[in-house]
C-alpha cells in the first residue's frame, strides 16, 4: 500500500555525497572528523563540566579514535552527521556539532553540540549551531530540528535561545545522568523560522 505523503527528504541524501565542510561566522568552519582529531576528543571528555551532561567517558585517545571512526561511518550509513568545529586559520578543534536521530521521511533531526573548555566564552557553540541549522533546513531540506538539554544546563539553554530554537516544553524526568534523572527542555526550529543572532 503506497504512502499518501511523500518523503520530506529522500534517503541517500547523505550517503550520495561526501560530507561537506561548512563555513561558520567568527573564523570557524565545520569539517568532517579525522582520526588525527582523537587527542582533542579525549581532552574534551576529561572536562568535568562536559562529563556532567554525557553518559560516556573516553578512557584513552585510542577509544576517542574509535568514536571518530564511528562518526565517519555514520555519515555513509545515514544514522548521524557529525562535524568538528575548527578554527579556520589553524584547524584547531574547538568543539563538535551533530545531527542525531535523523529521519529523512519526516524531515526531522536532533541537533547536539559541545565545546572544549579552552574555546568557551567565544561564541563557538552558537555560531556552529547556526551554520549547521542553516545547512540542514535550507540545503538538505529538513523541516524541523529539535534540541534538548537538561533544565539545569543553563549554558546550553542560552545557546538554544540565541540560535532561534524556541522552547516548546519540559520533558519530565526524561534522561538519566550520573546524578539521577533530569527534566529536559525541548527546543525546536522549523524551516522558515526567523534566524537569531549567533554572536
Amino acid at each position: 500500500m503506497p504512502y499518501k505523503i511523500p518523503n520530506v527528504v529522500e534517503h541517500g541524501t547523505f550517503a550520495g555525497q561526501e560530507q561537506p565542510t561548512l563555513p561558520a561566522d567568527g573564523g570557524l568552519r565545520l569539517r568532517p572528523w579525522a582520526l588525527t582529531d582523537a587527542p582533542a576528543v579525549y581532552e574534551a571528555f576529561q572536562d568535568p563540566a562536559l562529563q556532567r551532561w554525557h553518559a560516556r567517558v573516553a578512557d584513552s585517545e585510542d577509544e576517542a579514535r574509535e568514536w571518530i571512526g564511528g562518526w565517519i561511518a555514520d555519515w555513509t550509513e545515514e544514522r548521524t552527521a557529525t562535524w568538528a568545529v575548527v578554527d579556520t586559520a589553524t584547524d584547531e578543534v574547538a568543539g563538535r556539532v551533530a545531527l542525531r536521530e535523523v529521519t529523512f521521511a519526516d524531515g526531522q533531526a536532533e541537533l547536539a553540540y559541545w565545546t572544549l573548555p579552552r574555546a568557551r566564552g567565544r561564541g563557538v557553540a552558537p555560531r556552529a549551531v547556526t551554520a549547521l541549522s542553516a545547512w540542514a533546513l535550507d540545503v538538505v531540506g529538513l523541516h524541523r530540528l529539535e534540541l534538548t538539554h537538561a533544565t539545569a544546563n543553563e549554558a546550553s539553554c542560552r545557546v538554544a535561545l540565541k540560535t532561534g530554537f524556541a522552547v516548546e516544553g519540559t520533558m519530565r524526568s526524561a534522561v538519566l545522568h550520573e546524578d539521577g534523572w533530569h527534566d529536559m527542555h525541548l527546543h525546536a526550529r522549523i524551516r522558515g523560522d526567523g534566524q537569531a543572532a549567533a554572536g
